[in-house]
């Protein structure tokens, strides 16, 4: 098995409320990892792990918008713990992230909306391949059972027939008649089409 070298949140966003923000920072102390809170004096935090592989600091900073900590912003980890936090974090707490797992060689990019990983792409020699990608069928067949763009296209043409069949009674022109008569055929070809 490769052995992963580092892990880049490329695009990572977290919105957390006060109570999920003490949550986040309680799980990455139950598991010993080492951080550093740092409250800013607008209201702001700064959350700061020891990565012990590379023994960089990772900095994560929290903007304050009303009741919720939202976070956007990158970092690299090595360190498998760490690692492992953050993904339980992003899963946990229902966050969208671009997720870079670097091995010797290639790439294995993981893209995560509200929690779930949605794709996973293969990157190697400037190659990608897709190894997974979530398709949400069931929605769209929800959505396409739900759309009603033709009946009210078929209400549309029947009112125009019918504003048509009354201007065609009322006139005594053939030429006209004529005319209203093609209308009337293509109308009627439509609705045919529409309701078979």
């Amino acid at each position: 098995m490769a052995m992963r070298l580092a892990t880049q949140y490329v695009k990572t966003c977290l919105q957390l409320t006060e109570a999920e923000m003490a949550m986040f920072i309680q799980m990455f102390v139950d598991h010993q990892a080492s951080l550093q809170v740092k409250v800013l004096e607008n209201g702001n935090q700064e959350v700061v792990f020891q990565d012990n592989e590379s023994g960089e600091e990772i900095v994560l900073s929290f903007e304050r918008k009303f009741n919720t900590y939202v976070c956007r912003g990158t970092c690299r980890i090595t360190d498998k713990n760490l690692v492992n936090l953050m993904r339980k974090a992003v899963s946990t707490f229902k966050g969208s992230a671009i997720v870079h797992r670097i091995y010797e060689g290639y790439i294995m990019i993981y893209e995560y909306e509200w929690g779930s990983v949605v794709k996973i792409v293969e990157r190697k020699d400037q190659t990608d391949r897709v190894i997974y990608e979530y398709k949400d069928t069931i929605g769209m067949l929800e959505q396409l059972y739900r759309r009603d763009d033709v009946e009210h296209e078929i209400q549309f043409i029947k009112a125009q027939i019918n504003s048509l069949l009354d201007l065609r009674n009322d006139m005594q022109d053939t030429a006209v008649r004529e005319q209203i008569d093609s209308r009337l055929y293509k109308m009627t070809h439509r609705l045919f089409v529409l309701e078979a």
